[in-house]
This record gives structure tokens, C-alpha cells and sequence, in this order.
């Protein structure tokens, strides 16, 4: 009976790590627009210009059937309107996350 108990146990919490590990984290993404978008989106609702050529994030994030796993994929992918900047999944799913944070 412990045996099956501590083997619960361990799937459950590898369960919870492999989840955790692989979230997006808005907040890390919020970090990654301010260093790298900001220059041409308006990232944040405080920030007071980006370039007109640029819609802000908020206008991306309330387009219809906006997706954020669709949105991390384009910024992976290279396109020529923006710089490639040679992002890591994680990071393209962090950016993606905060974008959708700044939605209506």
C-alpha cells in the first residue's frame, strides 16, 4: 500500500512540475515587450508612442479569434515587417501570453 501511495505521489507531482515548467508567463513576456517591441508597438498602457506602422498590442489581442498559441507560432516563424529576433518557444509563448493580457 505505501508502495502505491509514493507512486501516486511521484506521478502526481511530476504532473505539477511538467505544467508549471511549461506555462507561459505573461509576466516574463510583459518584460520581453518592453526591451524588444517597444520601439515600434505600443506595448503597455503607459507607454505614450510607438510607430505608426505598428499596431499596439492591444489592438492585436481584441482582433477576432485572436490566439495566443497562434500568435507565439508567427513570432517564431520570419516575416518581413518585423526584425527577426530569434526568440525560444518559451519566449515567443511569454510574448504571446502578455499580449493577450492587453486585450479589452
Amino acid at each position: 500500500m505505501k508502495r502505491i501511495i509514493a507512486g501516486l505521489f511521484c506521478v502526481t507531482l511530476s504532473a505539477v512540475l511538467t505544467n508549471t515548467a511549461w506555462a507561459a508567463s505573461a509576466g516574463n513576456g510583459e518584460k520581453l515587450a518592453k526591451r524588444w517591441c517597444s520601439v515600434c508597438h505600443v506595448v503597455a498602457t503607459d507607454q505614450t508612442r510607438g510607430s505608426t506602422q505598428a499596431p499596439p498590442f492591444s489592438t492585436i489581442a481584441d482582433k477576432p479569434g485572436f490566439d495566443a498559441a497562434k500568435l507565439a507560432l508567427y513570432l517564431l516563424l520570419p516575416h518581413p515587417r518585423m526584425p527577426d529576433m530569434n526568440m525560444s518557444r518559451s519566449e515567443a509563448a511569454d510574448l504571446a501570453a502578455y499580449i493577450a493580457t492587453q486585450g479589452k
